[in-house]
């Protein structure tokens, strides 16, 4: 039996130590913003011969420092490459070294120098796909979504009114639930700040996927406490340490084998996707710390301020 709770003054410590120094980092040097949030260049080719493969277009288009590259195929034979806003001389710049490229991929190099082997089909400014409507209707679902959150545990609990009210496990599970958010942002923070790694779309939907998870694993723990506070002759702080215990490995053995998972992606699979598994491995193992060393803790620090 280990003496989760009556630690607690250690991980409330760690915690409110990560969620400081997450939000001095956000305010400090902000988010790395991507293409979705900024808005950039649309360009999209077409490849007469040779096409390369989406490898070997970003690879030489390192160099140019484009910033928010991103490639993708389009249909047989032509790319799509989205960017931040560039100037027309980087403009032909994209479009010579891409011709370089398919030459390289030629037999007779001589003769592709001299031979168009790409077409520019179109190339647009884009704005961003995030735009001001989408981010406010976006903080709009999830306050209401937080405030259904009370109202469910609530009601879920609604029998278990001694020591602590039912909606205060709401309550904690929204503190906890900031608490996964903020530390997995002030990651990311340091991520973009020093190894460039940007936030798009693919962040928000991990971000809105770590809310659910971290709310699921906070419940079962509370689900716990509540089937042992009735039969328990240990006090308020005594059940819920028993009640953590139990579900102990239940929660890092669920958590573990996703994270598992999400990780062989981030390690292998494509550059798209990589950004949400990374997001979703740093919040899923935020939140199974945070279910275990703060839901739980903050609920005896209620009831001990209480009384």
């Amino acid at each position: 039996m280990y003496k989760i709770i009556q630690n607690k003054k250690i991980w409330l410590s760690i915690s409110g130590l990560l969620v400081m120094v997450s939000v001095i980092l956000l305010i400090a040097f902000g988010l790395n913003l991507g293409i979705d949030f900024t808005g950039g260049g649309l360009l999209e080719i077409k490849f007469l011969s040779n096409k390369p493969t989406t490898e070997e277009v970003k690879t030489v288009l390192e160099n140019l420092d484009l910033k928010s590259l991103t490639v993708q195929p389009a249909g047989k034979d032509g790319m799509l490459l989205r960017f931040q806003d560039v100037s027309e001389d980087k403009h032909q710049e994209i479009l010579t070294t891409l011709q370089k490229l398919t030459a390289r991929n030629t037999d007779n190099a001589v003769e592709a120098n001299n031979t168009q082997s790409l077409e520019e089909l179109r190339f647009d400014s884009i704005g961003p796909s995030i735009g001001e409507e989408l981010k406010r209707k976006s903080i709009y679902a999830i306050f209401f979504v937080l405030i259904a959150i009370v109202l469910y545990i609530a009601w879920a609990f609604r029998k278990v009114s001694k020591p602590i009210i039912s909606w205060k496990y709401g309550v904690v599970a929204i503190i906890t639930l900031f608490h996964d958010v903020l530390i997995t942002i002030g990651v990311f923070v340091i991520l973009g700040k020093f190894f460039g790694i940007e936030v798009n779309t693919p962040f928000v939907a991990a971000i809105l996927t770590v809310i659910g998870y971290s709310v699921n694993d906070t419940i079962v723990v509370f689900d716990r406490i509540r089937e042992n506070l009735p039969k328990s002759e240990e006090d308020f702080e005594g059940t819920i340490n028993t009640s953590v215990n139990q579900t102990l490995t239940r929660s890092i053995n669920t958590s573990l084998t996703t994270i598992l998972v999400l990780l062989s992606i981030v390690f292998f699979g494509g550059q798209t996707i990589r950004s949400f598994a990374l997001a979703l491995s740093i919040g899923i193992f935020v939140g199974t710390y945070s279910s275990i060393f703060l839901a739980s803790p903050l609920l005896v620090v209620w009831e001990k301020w209480k009384s």
